[in-house]
């Protein structure tokens, strides 16, 4: 049985962790099934979106710590295969395509860090999100210790990091680290609703939306404003900006192409 389930349907890529009987401890395996769904989403231009989701009760306990002790014992960290993307975007360059994310029950470690690595979030309200690392010897290297203070503060993030305290659903929604909160069992239907959205708007739109949004976060607003205009250019002479502006005038949807 495959660690991942890896689909694609109507321009999403559908990315489920499927070890229920481990909670979906991650080992290094199933961490590089998820880095190579990530390669197939940015590269494949009928894809236009992914979603990431769980199967079973819990989205995931955490990384399976024995099986990665050599990997961070060597000071190099993470390695990636031909094709493949980091799902925490640590190592390599990012997603140019965007990614929902579904969560429920457990969601520890590394699945906290692969979400501060996507885009638009929805929770069951009874997913449970844990930073454990310091209570197992080490510290949080999947991204969390980059990230997650720009998502909910400096010190709530600190009150997490430092002492492995769990937070809940309902905390992470008043922060902003999750937008939406659905009753256990409707996330993978929400998230799905979501990713159609954004599956259905204009690719390079949206590619291009994520690209300013995320030069804005990473080189500062001087650097985004620059390219700005630059990068909007090519955008403007697509075949979508036509459909666009016709499906206005006509009063229908629009049905891009991605040209």
């Amino acid at each position: 049985m495959a660690l991942v389930n890896v689909e694609a349907k109507d321009h999403i890529l559908f990315i489920g962790l499927n070890r229920p009987e481990k909670m979906n401890a991650m080992n290094r395996q199933m961490y590089h099934d998820i880095a190579a769904a990530y390669g197939r989403l940015n590269r494949e231009p009928e894809l236009r979106v992914g979603l990431v989701y769980a199967e079973g009760d819990h989205f995931t306990s955490g990384l399976e710590l024995d099986d990665w002790a050599g990997v961070f014992a060597n000071g190099e960290g993470l390695t990636l295969n031909e094709g493949e993307m980091d799902p925490f975007g640590i190592v390599g360059p990012a997603m140019d395509k965007p990614v929902v994310y579904a969560t429920q029950g457990i969601c520890f470690t590394c699945g906290v860090e692969m979400m501060l690595n996507t885009d638009i979030r929805v929770a069951a309200d009874n997913t449970r999100y844990g930073q454990l690392e310091v209570k197992r010897g080490i510290f949080a290297c999947g991204g969390a210790t980059i990230r997650l203070q720009e998502e909910i503060g400096w010190a709530n993030a600190q009150r997490y990091l430092l002492t492995g305290d769990e937070w809940s659903a309902s905390q992470a929604h008043e922060w902003g680290l999750v937008q939406e909160l659905v009753a256990p069992g409707e996330q993978f239907e929400r998230a799905r609703e979501l990713a159609e959205k954004v599956a259905r708007a204009a690719p390079l739109g949206v590619q291009g939306s994520l690209r300013s949004s995320r030069i804005a976060r990473t080189e500062g607003h001087d650097a985004a404003k620059a390219r700005l205009f630059p990068d909007l250019a090519p955008v403007m002479r697509s075949e979508d900006v036509q459909e666009g502006i016709q499906s206005f005038l006509e009063r229908r949807e629009a049905v891009f192409k991605g040209t």
